[in-house]
C-alpha cells in the first residue's frame, strides 16, 4: 500500500499527523490520545497497514 493512500486513511478515521521521526511518522487521535507509528517508506507492506488502519478505528470507534 502506498504511504499516501495510508495516509488520507488516517485522516479519514480523525487522525492527525503529529510529528516526523527518523524513519516513523507518529499520527495522534486527539480525542483518545492514542498514537500509531507509522513507517516513512513510499510502500508499507499491506499486513502492516492493514493492522494499523484496524487498530485506528479500534481507537477511532470506541469514542
Amino acid at each position: 500500500m502506498k504511504k499516501r493512500d495510508l495516509e488520507k486513511a488516517l485522516r479519514a478515521l480523525g487522525w492527525e499527523l503529529l510529528r516526523h521521526g527518523g524513519n516513523h511518522d507518529i499520527w495522534s487521535h486527539p480525542a483518545s490520545g492514542h498514537t500509531e507509528k507509522v513507517p516513512r517508506h513510499r510502500e508499507i507492506n499491506e499486513k502492516l497497514a492493514e493492522k494499523i488502519i484496524r487498530d485506528a478505528r479500534k481507537v477511532a470507534n470506541a469514542d
